[in-house]
């Protein structure tokens, strides 16, 4: 049986496939081509990360295929419920880089705390004319401890973020639509266990009290953070997204930006992805990354052999 990993797999999850008999693909194959490849090769199961998207032409018109699989969370790229009722499995790895999103948003955070972001443009243009200058325009920055972060969406990734929260020292709030409360239990290196009762409160409640506000939350039809919700915000809050492009209002973000109600925001996933606005990308109380949240090493690794475990189960 073969499998096409069309955004690629980690070494990992291609050792452990090809041990239980799969051949594994590595091709990209472009999106307008996809089903020809597919049908010509035979192909079984068709892995994807973000990149792809499988739709009904796919499902519909792929018969070899039994099984789709999201290397992420997130699988609002495939036509899961039509899949699905098309006898065909579904699997992600929901788990898998959990924490590496989590780093991502602190990296987010500690950046705009200090003006790193600012910092790291500027130094290479003036930093041997304009030291001074600079050491004065990036010397108020803040700390982390003793603040409070707002977790929109308790799933595995906001509680992997509140973890790190807790442990630098911060107040956490969170509101989830699906969890009246959640248990934390953060590991040391020694073995040792702290646990931290989190229950939840109102979306409005979460937003009055942050100081940071964080969001882990799947693509929705409507704005999750848009003019009423930036208007409850604490002056100078300081907003991270990423969840997902579209659950924050990009132009009521600008907006707030400008008016002083946000000082800085960052933004891993853009509404325009993969050709985010230009205001945006020029804007300097913006931190920046190209959806990279789970594109760490470790969690790669998890995800190739969460999928291989996951299809060698459903298949073997």
């Amino acid at each position: 049986m073969k499998v096409l990993a069309n955004d690629g797999i980690a070494q990992s999850g291609v050792t452990a496939l090809e041990n239980a008999g799969f051949e594994v693909i590595l091709t990209t194959v472009a999106q307008n081509q996809l089903v020809d490849y597919i049908n010509k090769n035979e192909i079984t199961v068709l892995l994807v990360r973000s990149a792809t998207k499988v739709r009904t032409d796919i499902i519909d018109g792929c018969p070899s295929l039994k099984i789709i699989g999201r290397g992420g969370v997130g699988m609002d790229n495939i036509d899961v419920e039509y899949a699905r009722e098309k006898g065909l499995k579904v699997i992600n790895t929901p788990a898998a880089s959990s924490h590496s999103v989590a780093e991502l948003v602190f990296g987010h955070l500690y950046g705009m705390a200090r003006f790193l972001n600012n910092a790291n443009r500027d130094m290479p243009l003036e930093g041997d004319s304009n030291f001074k200058g600079l050491k004065k325009a990036y010397a108020k920055g803040v700390e982390l401890k003793g603040k409070t972060l707002g977790v929109l969406g308790i799933g595995r990734i906001g509680q992997a973020t509140a973890k790190v929260a807790l442990g630098a020292g911060m107040k956490v709030v969170a509101f989830d639509p699906f969890m009246d409360s959640v248990n934390l239990e953060l590991e040391f290196f020694d073995g040792q266990t702290v646990n931290f009762e989190i229950e939840t409160i109102s979306k409005e409640e979460v937003l009055k009290q942050a100081d940071f506000i964080t969001l882990h939350v799947p693509a929705q039809k409507e704005y999750v953070i848009g003019k009423p919700e930036f208007d409850l915000m604490k002056d100078g809050a300081i907003l991270v997204n990423a969840a997902r492009g579209g659950v924050v209002d990009e132009v009521a973000l600008v907006e707030a930006i400008n008016n002083g109600k946000v000082s800085k925001a960052a933004l891993d996933v853009f509404e325009n992805e993969p050709t985010p606005e230009i205001q945006l990308l020029m804007n300097p109380s913006l931190s920046l990354s190209p959806h990279i949240g789970a594109a760490t090493a470790e969690a790669q690794d998890r995800i190739g052999s969460e999928l291989a475990d996951q299809i060698i189960s459903i298949l073997k």
